[in-house]
């Protein structure tokens, strides 16, 4: 019986979402950092369409969990949500950052990804993953939100060369700077084509759940942001 599973997210300034029968994968993509509460049920509805399938067919839910903007992360949440509640269906969560070091093994073969993606007020959302032999990441340390400058004593070297993903190496140089034998991967930002890969192996697992139980990961406390004119 083949896995059909269904992945929305919307955590970043990308807006995707992919849809998993089997082997096959259906997917839909467009950066729009403003328009993601329009784009993505007409995403989700052309999808299933072109695989003619009806949402209560499948099998999970599966939705970009974070971290990554505020206001994306709790859009997408949302809309999973309410699907999922809709058609009866399990959810679950998938880390942006991970995403993106699957991205890295889908393009280039990577097995070891540091990944970066700017958080704004000069700080990083930050993990380095390292792919196991049976096919799964894992993390090293902990996912977390950092000062770019702060990450020398953070990083883990390894003595190995790392791809790296996100848009934190662009949007701060320091990070330039960190110990690390690398190469430039390509990948911006999370695609929901790569959470439904990531998705499937934790439904194989029995790593769901139900909706009501869905939450989001910000690693960034609230209250800093409303230290900032106009977000009290």
């Amino acid at each position: 019986m083949s896995v059909k599973i269904l992945a929305i997210d919307t955590a970043t300034e990308n807006c995707s979402v992919a849809l998993l029968v089997g082997d096959t994968i259906y997917s839909r993509s467009e950066v729009a950092p403003r328009d993601h509460t329009k784009k993505v049920l007409p995403m989700v509805e052309e999808i299933l369409a072109e695989a003619n399938l009806e949402l209560n067919q499948l099998d999970a839910l599966a939705y970009g969990q974070g971290p990554g903007s505020f206001t994306g992360v709790r859009i997408g949440i949302g809309i999973a949500q309410g699907l999922a509640f809709g058609a009866d269906l399990p959810m679950i969560g998938v880390s942006t950052l991970k995403a993106m070091a699957q991205a890295c093994y889908r393009l280039h073969g990577a097995t070891q990804v540091a990944t970066a993606i700017d958080a704004r007020m000069s700080e990083v959302y930050w993990a380095q993953y390292q792919r196991t032999g049976d096919g799964d990441w894992q993390v090293c340390g902990v996912e977390t939100v950092i000062a770019p400058e702060a990450l020398a004593d953070y990083v883990s070297v390894d003595g190995a060369t790392w791809y790296t993903a996100g848009t934190g190496w662009q949007a701060y140089p320091t990070l330039e700077q960190l110990p690390l034998e690398r190469f430039e991967s390509g990948v911006p930002l999370p695609e929901a084509q790569d959470m439904v890969v990531l998705a499937a192996r934790d439904w194989q697992q029995g790593r769901t759940t139900e909706a009501e139980h869905a939450s989001p990961v910000y690693l960034r406390d609230t209250v800093a942001w409303k230290k900032l004119p106009g977000r009290e």
